[in-house]
């Protein structure tokens, strides 16, 4: 009899979280099928049966109910990788201006207020050389040799961002290259005037900001934790 209950409610998960997958379009009948399995496998369910059991070696209600709970605990898994994979991560730095002018607190502010979760941070004084691997996409530039030496100049405040979109907007955050064309309300619009004193550098895209977060920090300096202010900010409880 528990065997036939327990094929049951292993039948009734899958079918129920693959439903659900389905209206919220964010996993495929397949994918919602195999969580469920995957759920059952670990020994959640056999756990469950144990714990409904009363001393007469009877399922109780118990188990029942811990049974059909495992549909919606399976979908909220599902819900929490689906927002696990829309977050990224890019490199944002404040230059030695910005360091020596204190604006390091205003613009970690700037990205705390918004809502993205600081993964790591450091302070550094990088040499020419390693300036030179940083803007190596801009060597055939007049200004390049500039460039490197304002950055080895002083104190670099290193830092890795996470969120949803926050390469994108982290740019938005920083404004236009050129201070005077920076919107007002934008860290570069408010705090910087001339383009080679612009305070800040952030990750123009995905694979600019794979290749700046692996050049500036190891593996292990990255910092993977849940923020407590996640539920508050993308609604995920």
């Amino acid at each position: 009899m528990s065997s036939q209950i327990f094929r049951s409610a292993s039948r009734a998960a899958r079918s129920i979280v693959s439903s659900a997958s389905k209206q919220k379009r964010l996993f495929s009948e397949g994918r919602s099928v195999a969580a469920a399995t995957a759920v059952s496998v670990k020994g959640v369910l056999p756990a469950l049966a144990s714990f409904g059991r009363d001393h007469s070696g009877n399922s109780s209600s118990t188990w029942i109910a811990g049974a059909l709970a495992l549909p919606a605990a399976a979908y909220m898994l599902q819900d929490q990788e689906a927002h696990a994979a829309q977050m990224e991560r890019t490199f944002i730095a404040i230059k030695p201006d910005g360091v020596q002018r204190g604006l390091i607190s205003e613009i970690i502010a700037r990205f705390e207020r918004k809502g993205f979760k600081l993964v790591a941070i450091k302070l550094v004084t990088p040499t020419k050389s390693f300036a030179q691997k940083h803007y190596h996409d801009l060597k055939e530039r007049p200004f390049f040799d500039g460039l490197c030496d304002f950055l080895s100049s002083g104190p670099v405040l290193a830092m890795v961002w996470e969120g949803e979109g926050v390469i994108k907007y982290g740019r938005k955050l920083i404004g236009a290259t050129d201070p005077q064309k920076s919107e007002p309300g934008t860290i570069r619009g408010d705090l910087a005037v001339v383009v080679g004193r612009n305070i800040i550098h952030g990750s123009d895209g995905p694979e600019t900001a794979k290749d700046e977060i692996n050049l500036w920090f190891k593996p292990e300096e990255l910092t993977n934790y849940t923020s407590n202010q996640e539920k508050w900010v993308y609604g995920v409880n």
